[in-house]
């Protein structure tokens, strides 16, 4: 018997898919920070804070980017099966910074949606989008999916701005090398960091070695992490990564719970979108998580727009897939009032 129920007019195996599509979300060393109540009415999405990781993310800012990265998965599926998603983010009773009771979003039934050749593209790469650590191939990214990438962010209220010059790429490249070295200074940073990257054997959540990219080396440009734990695989003399990549700062209107959520949801628009065009993507997520670097990396960009996350973005070459918990570990008892 299916543990998972029915819900919105789709069976249990239509709304297992569902979730099971909403958990493929890219999540803080893939710690997959979201579960889901399913009532015949609605879903509910709600985060899992024993999953949250206060060295990395104090403010829970990237958690809730990554739930709302899951919940943009969740409605292209509906839409797959022809459900007309109608979401209300942060209804009654979500207390952000207390014991996070409450939904982040509810989705209920808002009637039939036709699927576009679009929508189907995007469903697609929702099965086939990574995180790509790895060097991209050097050659520049097109102006053409550029502007595609910048529409997708812009579909849900987001602003993607492009790095541009020299000085930009290198107050950018300063700022990440200042979080990084304050971040490795940390040793319950450290302590997190080990215990979610770098996995061997068979684990349902955080980074396999596989998945970890190459080992950094002293003479790389850009400062990255170490997600193999040492043991990925170490580049040749001489090999970098990308001379110039496409750098790109996902940015929201405002602060605050509802504005990362929205920014998940333009995070995942994006990443899907740059799928669909053959490019791959990788996080410098380090001055987004230092407040007063994030609060640099504004200035540095001259703007009063909100800083959300930093992507790398190229052409790569095929990586392995990351894993994922089971939909049954994502499911929380059925009782709940309704929202308004």
């Amino acid at each position: 018997m299916n543990p998972v129920p029915a819900a919105l007019g789709l069976s249990p195996t239509e709304i297992t898919g569902v979730l099971e599509a909403a958990s493929l979300a890219p999540s803080l060393h893939n710690s997959q920070p979201w579960r889901f109540r399913v009532l015949p009415e609605q879903i509910e999405l709600h985060a899992d804070l024993d999953r949250r990781l206060p060295a990395t993310d104090p403010e829970q800012r990237e958690l809730r980017l990554s739930c709302g990265a899951a919940l943009l998965n969740l409605r292209l599926a509906l839409q797959g099966h022809g459900v007309r998603p109608l979401v209300t983010l942060l209804p009654d009773g979500y207390r952000p910074g207390t014991d996070g009771s409450g939904a982040l979003a509810v989705v209920r039934y808002g009637g039939h949606a036709r699927q576009t050749p679009e929508l189907a593209r995007l469903a697609q790469a929702v099965r086939t989008r990574r995180t790509n650590r790895r060097p991209f191939i050097d050659a520049p990214v097109p102006a053409s999916h550029r502007s595609q990438l910048l529409r997708a962010a812009e579909s849900e209220r987001g602003w993607l701005y492009a790095l541009s010059g020299r000085d930009q790429h290198a107050a950018v490249r300063g700022l990440v090398a200042r979080a990084h070295r304050e971040q490795m200074a940390d040793p319950d940073f450290r302590s997190e960091l080990a215990a979610w990257t770098g996995r061997e054997g068979a684990h349902r959540d955080g980074v396999p070695v596989s998945a970890g990219g190459p080992q950094p080396e002293p003479q790389d440009e850009w400062v990255l992490r170490d997600f193999t734990a040492g043991r990925g695989h170490v580049r040749t003399a001489g090999k970098d990564f990308e001379s110039e990549p496409l750098l790109v700062v996902l940015c929201s209107f405002h602060e605050g719970p509802l504005a990362e959520l929205q920014a998940g949801l333009a995070l995942q628009q994006v990443l899907l979108t740059a799928t669909t065009a053959g490019l791959s993507a990788s996080f410098l997520s380090q001055p987004i998580e230092v407040p007063h670097i994030r609060a640099e990396l504004r200035r540095a960009l001259k703007t009063t727009l909100e800083p959300q996350a930093i992507l790398r973005i190229g052409f790569g070459s095929p990586i392995a897939t990351t894993p994922r918990r089971p939909v049954t570990d994502l499911l929380m008892p059925r009782t709940a009032r309704t929202f308004s």
